[in-house]
């Protein structure tokens, strides 16, 4: 209880786990919604090109899995870089 409240223990990399998984399942609808705002999605929606629509937003939706995954690696990779000093130091 001492490390935690003196900040020696960190409870982040927990929460950084969490909020990676709530973040998972919330990028779809933020892709849903940036699909409704974007005109030129919906002109060629309504043509023929159905196929480069879904393309399109397949490769915006990979690339934002990605980009969140790579996002959280790095901020628990700090947290682990500082434990490892931390234990160097002790």
């Amino acid at each position: 209880m001492y490390d935690f409240l003196t900040f020696n223990s960190f409870i982040t990399p927990s929460v950084l786990i969490v909020v990676y998984y709530i973040g998972v399942f919330f990028l779809p609808v933020v892709l849903w919604i940036y699909r409704k705002k974007v005109q030129f999605l919906y002109n060629a929606y309504e043509s023929q090109n159905k196929l480069k629509v879904v393309l399109y937003l397949l490769g915006i939706f990979l690339a934002m899995q990605l980009f969140w995954r790579m996002m959280f690696e790095m901020m628990i990779g700090y947290f682990d870089i500082h434990n490892y000093l931390h234990q160097m130091v002790q």
